[in-house]
C-alpha cells in the first residue's frame, strides 16, 4: 500500500507524547509533542518540533525555557483536554486540564505536579522546517518519580501510548 505525504508521520506511532509547557508575563500554555529526540548527551539537549502558530510555542520562544513531561496513562484525560484547547483561550491552560503545577526547580517554566519526569529546557536555537519549527535546547534540569532510576520500571510507570487524532485522540487498547 502507497503511503500518501500527509500519513508519513504516522508510521512512526504509537508514541509516547511528552507535555510541553511554557509561562511567560503570567501566562501557563502546554501542549502535547510528539515529534521529539535528544540530540546530545554532553551537554545534554533536546529538540521538539512544533507549529509555529501555536500559542504554547510562541509563548516557549518568548520565554526562551519550556519543560517537558512524560505522563502516566491514568492522566489520559487531562491530556486531551490539552490537545484540544488553545493556551490563547485560558489564562492557564494547564489548570484547566485539571493539571496542578510548581515552578521549575532551576528555570522559571510550569512543571506538572504529577508528571513522572520533567526536563527543564533552556531555548538555544530554532530552525523552520517545513510546516514546524525546531525548538533546540539545553536540559538544565531533570527529575522523576520513584518509577525511574536507570530504566523505567513499568510496572510503576504506565505510558501513555499516542496514536494519533481521528475525530478525538487515539491510543492502543490497555492505554
Amino acid at each position: 500500500m502507497k503511503v500518501g505525504p500527509s500519513l508519513i508521520h504516522r508510521l512512526f506511532y504509537p508514541q509516547v507524547p511528552l507535555v510541553m509547557a511554557a509561562q511567560y508575563r503570567g501566562r501557563v500554555s502546554a501542549m502535547p509533542v510528539v515529534s521529539y529526540a535528544s540530540v546530545s548527551d554532553s551537554p545534554p539537549m533536546v529538540v521538539v518540533a512544533c507549529n509555529p502558530e501555536g500559542f504554547t510555542c510562541k509563548l516557549a520562544q518568548k520565554a526562551g525555557s519550556f519543560s517537558l513531561s512524560l505522563l502516566d496513562r491514568g492522566l489520559i484525560d487531562a491530556f486531551a483536554r490539552l490537545a484540544t484547547v488553545s493556551g490563547a483561550a485560558v489564562k492557564d491552560k494547564l489548570a484547566d486540564a485539571g493539571l496542578a503545577h510548581v515552578a521549575g526547580q532551576k528555570l522559571k517554566v510550569p512543571a506538572i505536579r504529577d508528571a513522572a519526569a520533567t526536563l527543564e529546557c533552556r531555548l538555544v536555537a530554532k530552525k523552520r522546517t517545513g510546516d514546524h519549527l525546531l525548538l533546540v535546547s539545553k536540559v538544565e534540569a531533570a527529575y522523576s518519580g520513584g518509577a525511574f532510576t536507570d530504566f523505567w520500571d513499568y510496572s510503576a510507570y504506565k505510558p501513555l501510548l499516542y496514536a494519533g487524532w481521528r475525530d478525538g485522540m487515539t491510543t492502543y487498547p490497555g492505554t
